[in-house]
């Protein structure tokens, strides 16, 4: 498929999708939402991808935030309506994909970007990565999943911090306080999570696609109940008894990465 604003990238089993807006510093605009939810769509059938790397085109941003003109003279339906369209199209789509998605965070992350963000599986950040919401200087609060994603990765205390000051936080901060994983050189970025995404990879993609949904079900009261089906329900799989052969045989498992 032909976008006008993503570069994909599929070698390996591993897609690195390229935000590229860079006049925009990658701002996210209806256009590249919409590309973003066909990509995903399309990855999710896709057997031949197992993990995806998500980044911003330049040095400069990974995504600077969301695209203001597009939303500038909405009313209060039209706002709601976006919110929950780009939540369910591309944010909560990310979230819920039975394939892990790696934020790659290169330079500015904000508003929208830090959502986008944040709805991937982990993050590896840059050194020169710069994270924060900073929707309050509109009058608006973060309507990507900001709320409610922020206080689960860093606390409630420095997520209410966060967004109440709009400021923005260094990479290193961001590693401090649990926000992403990882802070690399600009230069080692995607070398890096690259790295992480071939090891994925080579693991049975049967297994993460479950421990996928029981993760995101670890803040509800069905959390437990949902391992503990999910667990059962592997052992009937074909990788479950590659991976126990190779494992008792002394060898590399072959998964099939099938049910």
């Amino acid at each position: 498929m032909d976008y006008n604003h993503l570069l994909v990238k599929t070698e390996n089993n591993i897609s690195v999708v390229t935000l590229n807006r860079p006049e925009a510093l990658n701002a996210l605009n209806k256009e590249l939402l919409n590309e973003l939810s066909l990509f995903l769509e399309a990855a999710e059938s896709n057997p031949e991808i197992r993990v995806i790397i998500l980044t911003g085109s330049g040095e400069k941003s990974f995504v600077a935030g969301a695209d203001i003109k597009e939303f500038s003279d909405f009313d209060g339906r039209e706002g709601e309506l976006l919110s929950r369209e780009g939540q369910k199209r591309v944010f909560d789509k990310i979230e819920n994909l039975s394939k892990p998605v790696i934020a790659a965070v290169n330079g500015f992350a904000l508003g929208g970007g830090l959502e986008l963000a944040m709805s991937c599986h982990f993050r590896i950040a840059s050194d020169n990565a710069r994270l924060g919401l900073p929707e309050v200087t509109l009058g608006l609060i973060p309507g990507y999943g900001g709320t409610q994603r922020l206080p689960k990765l860093v606390g409630k205390g420095r997520a209410a911090q966060m967004i109440f000051t709009a400021e923005m936080i260094s990479a290193q901060r961001a590693y401090e306080i649990g926000l992403v994983n990882e802070v690399v050189s600009q230069a080692e970025l995607l070398e890096r999570a690259q790295t992480i995404a071939t090891k994925i990879a080579s693991n049975s993609s049967t297994a993460i696609a479950k421990a996928i949904q029981t993760l995101n079900a670890s803040d509800s009261d069905s959390g437990f109940d949902l391992e503990i089906k999910s667990f059962g329900e592997l052992f009937e799989t074909a990788d479950f008894k590659e991976g126990v052969a190779a494992f008792l045989e002394k060898r590399k498992a072959d998964f099939s990465h099938r049910n």
